[in-house]
């Protein structure tokens, strides 16, 4: 079996992602005083909790596929396409943050960088049944 080490920390990145961006939802409800379970309120609040909810909602597709492409095809390529998304989606988090119009380009990464991670996961599976 390949070395995972480096999908692991990949995927302590997207932990720590996560973690960062709950932190900064709370900050903005507790700057503009939104009561839970309140979701909306002041745009800055709202915007801090859509990234926060749309990276949670990635997440949740993204590291199964992580997990499989670097198990069943390659370890290495799974980290550096899992590292692309992370990064796809701190940019996304800044572009959303400051113009939701202009989330469209890094939001368009981390899918792609997800469609990358997909299909070698699938081929990987595959793979292990015709073998």
């Amino acid at each position: 079996m390949e070395d995972l080490r480096w999908s692991a920390l990949v995927t302590l990145g997207i932990v720590g992602l996560l973690s960062l961006l709950t932190a900064n939802t709370g900050r903005f409800r507790h700057k503009h005083r939104i009561a839970a379970p309140a979701t909306t309120g002041h745009p800055e609040f709202e915007r801090a909790y859509r990234v926060q909810m749309n990276t949670i909602e990635n997440s949740i597709i993204v590291l199964p596929v992580l997990w499989l492409f670097a198990i069943y095809l390659n370890a290495v390529w799974s980290a550096v396409i899992g590292a692309i998304w992370i990064i796809a989606r701190c940019w996304y988090a800044v572009a959303y943050m400051g113009d939701p119009i202009k989330r469209g380009p890094p939001f368009g990464l981390s899918m792609l960088a997800f469609a990358a991670l997909a299909i070698g996961a699938l081929w990987g599976t595959i793979r292990q049944f015709v073998q």
